[in-house]
């Protein structure tokens, strides 16, 4: 029984042994310091460039937030959200009074409208010899000009004449964009009424669902017609805000060949853009740019024309980008090639060729800029601020969680009004241990130490095993004795 309860306990021992230690902040290489809003529950923060920089792995599995305590925060991490501003503007219409004719329906009755080539309402006036010539004010036909690409018309603010007190009437409101079909927007009731401390109690504006028209026409259903001082459409427009970008300059080192050039890249980094930086003015450099990869084994069914022209085994040149960069001196200014878009390529290191013809010396070497989106994480502020975000361990496994658990219940706008935090400087972590190698299978050391403790558990088992069954006999042996 006694060997039981040890053999037990020396598999506790060993399980715990092998056991995933906990998480913390001393186990990462690198480490930034996060000023969080206070009282925000839920926190953005834009991943700061140097997280990719250091990161130990291509789907950033290594970065963590801790709190002051030590333990970890939830965290999801995704692309940045689309973003747009809303911008409004006053346009001011050109109002053009109807007179002796019908309001309402399709098209204006006796009436002369003239117009310019570019759509600029010119005139309206009653044609002659029309009874109604000499009538009232019947309606009123609004210019509000060519509006630009993406902008919409909101509303319209009424201005009444001057010493206007009081006025109350029902308008019909329509649109057109060529004077000759018109869609009903609405109708509303416009009023204003003053007191004898000059006091203006007013309703003065009609709103409707955002639209694109260029003119409009105000015609009254009840109430006198009124020819109004001004009129001053609201225009609303949405502009895309463009996410934050990051960038890095590459410094190249020589290849095998001449033509060859190679830059060190961080693995992290979800290139999409790509450019030369060029050291010398008028220069064409035509080049391939693309990384090297290992072969591997790919099912014949699946083999593509660009694959079967690899070699069965070892390193070949996976060409992304063929192009032509430049710079080029003309009046006094440059001329440089700019940034060209690809998609998402994450590698180790970028490979730059060039023809045999234009072999780079170590003095006119182009620099490597590569670009791309940082990610967004949304956390949970919860534990002791300040925390600090940490990065920097090739062993360490994902933690990350969906969205939906960081923030559950937020409507899109509401993620999108999150507060932001802010990122400190980038400090190295002075006593982390190097990382142990990753076993080759991927697998961390964790697990080929999980294995050695069960192994180490089951022979002591063993022996335990062994050592109660021979002091079974020798007591069964005994018994025997005393009873002969």
């Amino acid at each position: 029984m006694k060997a039981s309860l040890i053999c037990c306990s020396l598999l506790v021992a060993g399980a715990a042994l092998a056991a995933p230690g906990q998480d913390r902040p001393q186990d990462y290489a690198w480490n930034m310091p996060i000023q969080s809003p206070a009282g925000a529950g839920i926190v953005q923060l834009t991943l700061p460039r140097e997280v990719y920089l250091h990161a130990s792995s291509a789907s950033l599995a290594d970065l963590r937030l801790f709190d002051a305590d030590g333990k970890r925060l939830a965290y999801a991490i995704g692309a940045p959200p689309a973003q747009s501003a809303t911008q409004r503007t006053n346009i001011p219409a050109r109002i053009f009074p109807v007179t002796g004719a019908p309001a309402t329906g399709d098209g204006l009755q006796g009436i002369d409208i003239r117009t310019a080539d570019d759509g600029r309402l010119l005139s309206v006036s009653t044609r002659a010899g029309t009874a109604a010539a000499t009538a009232a004010l019947q309606a009123l036909i609004l210019d509000l000009g060519k509006q630009t690409e993406g902008q919409r018309i909101a509303a319209l603010r009424f201005t009444p004449p001057a010493r206007t007190d009081n006025y109350s009437a029902q308008v019909l409101l329509e649109m057109s964009d060529d004077l000759k079909q018109w869609d009903a927007i609405g109708t509303t009731t416009l009023n204003w009424l003053s007191n004898s401390d000059t006091q203006t109690l007013a309703n003065d504006s009609i709103a409707f669902a955002p639209r694109a028209f260029r003119y409009a026409r105000l015609s009254w259903q009840a109430g006198e017609p009124l020819a109004f001082a001004a009129i001053t459409a609201q225009a609303v427009s949405e502009t895309d805000i463009a996410a934050p970008r990051a960038t890095v300059v590459l410094q190249g080192t020589p290849g095998k060949p001449a033509n060859e050039w190679r830059y060190a890249t961080p693995l992290a980094i979800p290139a999409d853009s790509i450019a030369l930086q060029l050291t010398q003015t008028n220069t064409v450099l035509p080049v391939t740019l693309g990384v090297y990869r290992q072969n591997s084994y790919v099912p014949r069914h699946r083999l593509h024309l660009r694959q079967q022209a690899r070699p069965a085994q070892g390193a070949y040149f996976d060409l992304l980008l063929s192009t032509t960069f430049y710079r080029i001196g003309l009046d006094g200014k440059e001329r440089i090639s700019g940034d060209l878009a690809m998609p998402v390529t994450q590698t180790n290191e970028w490979v730059l060729q060039t023809s045999t013809e234009q072999p780079l010396s170590a003095d006119n070497a182009p620099a490597l800029r590569l670009g791309w989106t940082p990610a967004t994480v949304v956390f949970l502020a919860s534990g002791k601020p300040p925390y600090q975000l940490a990065f920097g361990n090739s062993n360490a496994a994902a933690v990350a969680q969906p969205l939906a658990q960081v923030a559950p219940g937020f409507r899109a706008d509401e993620l999108l009004a999150l507060k932001t935090a802010s990122a400190g400087p980038l400090k190295p972590n002075g006593g982390v241990a190097a990382p142990t190698p990753v076993t080759k299978d991927g697998a961390p050391w964790r697990l080929t130490a999980l294995w050695a403790a069960l192994l180490l558990g089951v022979a002591v088992l063993g022996f335990f095993a062994w050592r109660l069954l021979s002091q079974m006999k020798e007591e069964q042996g005994s018994t025997d004795k005393h009873e002969h």
